[in-house]
């Protein structure tokens, strides 16, 4: 770990702790994250953890950008990675069926499997949360197994149902709010991922795991799952 500090606007820094995507960099990040809690105080207006940096916040009327920086070099002196990563655990339940995973068989044929085998590998693995974007509460997650694998679509979908769950190249998800999107569909979870309700509004944070569960379509109904709007209603081939 070759830790740089970049500047992002006039108030934000970057730290990049590593050049490559990998689930063994999240204890690392979550330490950062709450040394520079601790060091920077109510200097600090928001820290952002990603994939391999955190983008630091902080407040220009309490801080020089020099100083930001010395504060952030000092906050990395001696950081060892978390060993508990605090984040919850959530078992989260999936419809995987063509009717709303149109690209299920898409990725059966081009990683050479079966649909079903493509949902118990899907199913196998429990993804950590790197990081929150794109639509609030929209968490990407990962790594899947390589064969699942698969790049987004050329063209994006104009809209995505809410819940539809996803692959983009070794990343997955669930949409948490309906919207344009171009990941590989493979199914729909009834789980409500954003709520401005709940604490935090997001069910998912960095450093949180998730394993998917899946479910046949009647559990996805009793659940309170939606499949009025297929992905044929959705988009435009």
């Amino acid at each position: 770990m070759t830790p740089r500090i970049e500047v992002s606007a006039l108030d934000c820094l970057t730290l990049r702790l590593f050049d490559r995507i990998d689930e063994r960099n999240m204890p690392w990040l979550l330490a950062a994250a709450e040394r520079l809690t601790e060091r920077l105080g109510s200097a600090l207006i928001d820290l952002v953890p990603s994939y391999t940096t955190l983008l630091i916040h902080y407040d220009l009327n309490r801080l020089t950008a020099d100083q930001a920086r010395a504060e952030v070099l000092g906050a990395l002196n001696g950081l060892t990675a978390a060993e508990d990563l605090g984040g919850r655990e959530h078992l989260m339940p999936v419809w995987y069926d063509r009717r709303v995973g149109p690209e299920l068989a898409l990725i059966a044929e081009r990683a050479g499997l079966d649909v079903d085998t493509v949902i118990e590998r899907h199913a196998a693995h429990a993804y950590q949360v790197f990081a929150l974007g794109f639509a609030p509460g929209f968490a990407f997650m990962g790594l899947v197994d390589e064969c699942l694998a698969t790049p987004r679509l050329a063209t994006p979908r104009k809209r995505v149902a809410a819940g539809s769950v996803g692959i983009a190249d070794r990343q997955t998800a669930a949409y948490p709010v309906a919207s344009p999107g171009g990941w590989n569909l493979i199914g729909r979870t009834p789980v409500r991922l954003f709520d401005y309700r709940q604490d935090g509004y997001s069910l998912l944070r960095p450093g949180d795991r998730v394993r998917f569960e899946p479910i046949d379509h009647a559990a996805f109904l009793r659940l309170g799952g939606d499949d009025s709007a297929m992905p044929s209603m959705e988009y435009d081939r």
